[in-house]
């Protein structure tokens, strides 16, 4: 289950960015952002075929991707939101790269010999993804009245979705407890500490929301996850069982 649920991050903030593609600023941040959800894309297939084979399933990447419904995806709401303004998209990079790098770093320490080795190469890739997301905010916040008041306003819209990233419960606590994959709450002072440095260096500060979102963990999404979905599965429930 909680690799699944790993594996749904991936899948799905991939499919996210990759609605950037020809609609981003430039053609190199086009490439950029193509290249970082193919490496998501590609931690996705890893963790979803392990899951499928853990939970005694069977089910393959393709079926976990491709035949769930929306309320079987048990995503982070965060990498589901909206691309939005370009600078929303920044912030919700900046949130998620920084807590991926050292959710796998500690992933690469687990007993599991195969989870170890994904979590060292996948920590290594998005560190890439998090120097990206750090140059932009800091490019944006420092750039014109205009682009930090963007930049600001993307820190506010994704905030209260970063909370769900960190939660831990029974599964996560049987699976830290057994050093089968580590829990994400222990690194979440770190993560705040690393955010607050980049956003402060751009001339901001961190938002302190009042609320924080959560339900992704559970089945439950926003209701711009479903055409999200679909369009995911479009080309497979039109011909199911295709190959080229």
């Amino acid at each position: 289950m909680h690799l699944v649920r790993l594996g749904d991050d991936a899948l799905v903030l991939g499919q996210r960015l990759c609605q950037w593609i020809t609609r981003a600023p430039t053609v190199e941040e086009d490439l950029a952002l193509s290249n970082i959800a193919l490496d998501l894309i590609g931690h996705a297939r890893t963790l979803l075929t392990r899951g499928g084979r853990l939970d005694g399933s069977g089910r393959t990447e393709d079926d976990l991707a491709f035949t769930r419904s929306e309320r079987e995806f048990t995503n982070a709401l965060l990498t589901e939101l909206p691309n939005g303004d370009f600078a929303v998209t920044v912030a919700r990079q900046l949130a998620y790269t920084h807590y991926a790098v050292l959710y796998y770093e500690a992933l690469a320490g687990c007993a599991d010999a195969e989870l170890a080795a994904f979590g060292a190469r996948a920590a290594k890739e998005v560190a890439f993804h998090r120097l990206h997301a750090d140059r932009w905010t800091l490019r944006l916040g420092r750039g014109t009245a205009e682009s930090a008041r963007r930049m600001r306003r993307g820190l506010e819209r994704v905030w209260p979705y970063t909370g769900e990233l960190f939660d831990e419960d029974d599964v996560v606590r049987r699976l830290a407890a057994s050093g089968t994959a580590p829990s994400p709450a222990p690194l979440r002072p770190v993560w705040e500490r690393r955010v607050a440095e980049v956003v402060a260096r751009a001339g901001l500060a961190v938002p302190a929301p009042s609320w924080q979102a959560r339900g992704g963990r559970a089945g439950l999404h926003t209701e711009e996850f479903g055409p999200l979905i679909a369009e995911l599965q479009s080309v497979h429930r039109q011909f199911p069982g295709g190959t080229w």
